[in-house]
């Protein structure tokens, strides 16, 4: 990771790198060329260009918040707690959507156990079910009990 800085788009840019190996315009790039055949890397980038949207809201709702905080001594009014609580909004849509391209790229996150189609291994067999799927036999002549007979 980058030891100049330490935001969120920066590290999450240098796991996508990491996970595909190639930089994340040349990663664009073999996508543009090829979706489908990239479809984990075709969800990565959709996911990251909704980080990037949600990032450049954070940081427009937080400059808008500054610029009010710099005018207004003392207490809040009401303006400026709505852009406060624009600003937590902003904060946790950014966090939303790194958790997820985070979980696209961590290929031991839960329910991503293979290695995945873009390194070139084989799809995995998935195992069938650990408990019986089927309903139980019912037995073909009721009991006495189910004819309500009453002893």
């Amino acid at each position: 990771m980058r030891d100049e800085t330490d935001d969120v788009m920066g590290v999450i840019t240098e796991q996508i790198e990491a996970r595909f190996q190639m930089s994340l315009p040349e990663l664009c790039r073999a996508v543009a060329v090829a979706p489908q055949a990239h479809r984990e890397a075709t969800q990565v980038l959709h996911w990251y260009r909704l980080l990037t949207e949600s990032q450049a809201a954070l940081e427009k709702a937080e400059d808008d918040l500054v610029a009010v905080l710099g005018t207004q001594p003392g207490e809040l009014d009401d303006a400026a707690m709505d852009l406060a609580h624009r600003v937590n909004a902003a904060v946790a849509a950014r966090d939303g959507r790194a958790m997820v391209v985070r979980y696209l790229i961590d290929p031991d996150a839960p329910g991503r156990r293979s290695p995945g189609v873009w390194r070139g291994a084989p799809a995995a067999a998935r195992p069938g079910p650990s408990l019986q799927t089927s309903l139980p036999a019912r037995p073909a002549v009721p009991t006495a009990s189910a004819r309500g007979v009453a002893r």
